[in-house]
């Protein structure tokens, strides 16, 4: 389970860990910011040791054989869908932000979801492994995409569809990668065109106005349209260099509803500028670069299948949270990496790097010779 050679550390990825510090410390100063005006530290506190937890356990992982966690899929899975199951019958947060998707334990809140990213993908990419040889038979494809989608369709019941966006995503991006053929590809684009007007019907209202609004920003400026503008508004005063760190109006003047969660970026924009948000993309660049280098050089197939689904899902995250921020995408409650308040999604987003780093390490026989 801890099987290291000395000379593996040659292969370890220092860029990717020191672009995920980098990543880190950005996040803590913009949440800083975007929190400064409310006079509550907690938010940087939890941020923080979260941060730290993180990176604890990203040391920890480093030694940590992944091949081990490939032992444990069935358990994995199991916990991950029995968590989702939980949340139907106990989770709270409909109230609040539209969909039953936390858990408490006492005072401590986090979401299952969350968890369940990271479990589905490290199970899936073990049983992709598994089937990898025949996984264009039908009747092994049709096993792969039951056993993807049954946490997919317990997080639509919450109902959570954005986060049940990121999980398509990544199921598909890995799919794509084991080499799953084109016209199995094109069968599933066109069931989900067909679908389309199935998922409308299951849309709440408040899911359905963020589409409309999306397709006519002017549509409710003054109720379901309101963060939106008030987002690009940050984004447009930003210009090139910014507002100044803790200088920006929407910001402090607390204009942008959740700005220290899913409209993060909007602060970064408005104090930062465009050259403060070229900076962040420059770094999230790198980073999935180098997951993907990594999954691209392990002879491993499922550390090559889980690496690719963890980018995935970096990736849609990534994409999804700015390009709301700037209209090109519906509004929905996706955060972003390292950068969003949120003390479950940074440990796990960590706990992430800290399996790629192992799969990177851990590309040959291993022992302490």
């Amino acid at each position: 389970m801890f099987n290291l050679r000395k000379k593996a550390f040659k292969r370890f990825d220092f860029i990717l860990l020191a672009t995920v510090i980098l990543l880190c410390v950005y996040g803590l100063v913009v949440i800083y910011s975007a929190t400064l005006s409310m006079e509550n530290i907690r938010f940087v506190r939890t941020q923080g040791i979260a941060t730290i937890i993180g990176l604890v356990a990203i040391l920890f992982l480093v030694f940590f054989d992944f091949q081990f966690l490939g032992k444990l899929y069935i358990p994995i899975y199991l916990i991950s869908v029995a968590m989702l199951v939980a949340v139907l019958f106990m989770g709270v947060g409909d109230d609040q932000w539209g969909a039953r998707s936390w858990l408490y334990i006492g005072s401590f809140g986090f979401q299952p979801a969350e968890f369940v990213k990271v479990g589905l993908i490290i199970s899936l990419a073990k049983y992709m492994d598994i089937h990898k040889e025949d996984i264009n038979s039908p009747f092994v494809l049709l096993k792969i995409l039951i056993f993807a989608f049954i946490p997919v369709a317990l997080i639509l019941i919450q109902p959570d569809a954005g986060t049940a966006m990121v999980f398509v995503f990544f199921i598909a991006a890995m799919l794509f990668v084991a080499g799953v053929k084109w016209k199995y590809i094109g069968i599933a684009m066109t069931i989900g065109l067909l679908s389309l007007p199935v998922l409308w019907s299951r849309l709440d209202i408040f899911q359905k106005n963020r589409i409309f609004n999306f397709l006519d920003p002017e549509r409710d400026t003054n109720n379901t349209g309101y963060q939106a503008i008030q987002g690009r508004i940050a984004i447009g005063s930003g210009k090139l260099f910014g507002r100044g760190l803790f200088q920006g109006t929407q910001t402090q003047f607390n204009y942008i509803p959740e700005k220290q969660t899913d409209f993060i970026f909007a602060v970064l924009a408005e104090e930062l500028g465009f050259v403060g948000g070229s900076i962040l993309i420059l770094l999230y660049f790198i980073m999935i670069n180098r997951i993907i280098r990594i999954a691209r050089n392990s002879p491993d197939k499922f550390g090559s299948f889980m690496s690719v689904g963890l980018a995935a899902m970096f990736l849609f995250h990534i994409w999804e949270n700015v390009g709301m921020t700037i209209g090109l995408m519906p509004i929905t409650g996706i955060p972003l990496p390292f950068m969003s308040y949120g003390g479950t999604f940074q440990l796990i987003n960590l706990i992430s790097i800290g399996i790629v780093l192992s799969v990177g390490l851990h590309r040959e026989g291993l022992s302490f010779e």
